[in-house]
């Protein structure tokens, strides 16, 4: 698989945006970060960090007694499998269901709604909106 097709756990998800927002980190950086939210040693930190540098979510550099871990997947990559999953598993790849139900939610703004048909008629018009 992969690097940019691996899917993260719950657990992979709150270290690799831990991670982001404070990269190149270190394991106990990362633990201070995550203990009022989740409650983990460092040592489980740190062994989170290191399957996930195994995977190929984060790459780990030794200087001197210190590993600085960087991510190796983006934002962008990660959300992006993350939906695909979900469009795949809980909608068979069918995408105009799994639309349907985010918009029967009711939580979507105007201005999303308003957003998302500029996107559908950007589409539509063969161009791609940066």
């Amino acid at each position: 698989m992969a690097k940019s097709q691996v899917e993260l756990t719950a657990a992979e998800w709150k270290v690799i945006k831990a991670v982001w927002d404070a990269e190149p980190c270190t394991a106990p950086d990362m633990q201070l970060k995550l203990h009022k939210q989740t409650n983990w040693t460092y040592s489980t930190v740190r062994t989170l960090m290191d399957r996930m540098t195994a995977k190929g979510l984060l790459t780990a550099e030794k200087v001197r007694n210190v590993t600085l871990y960087r991510s190796v997947i983006t934002r962008q990559q990660a959300q992006r499998n993350e939906l695909l999953y979900t469009l795949k598993h809980a909608f068979n790849g069918a995408l105009t269901p799994m639309l349907q139900c985010l918009i029967d939610t009711g939580n979507l703004s105007a201005d999303e709604l308003a957003e998302l048909e500029s996107l559908i008629k950007a589409k539509k018009k063969g161009t791609r909106r940066q």
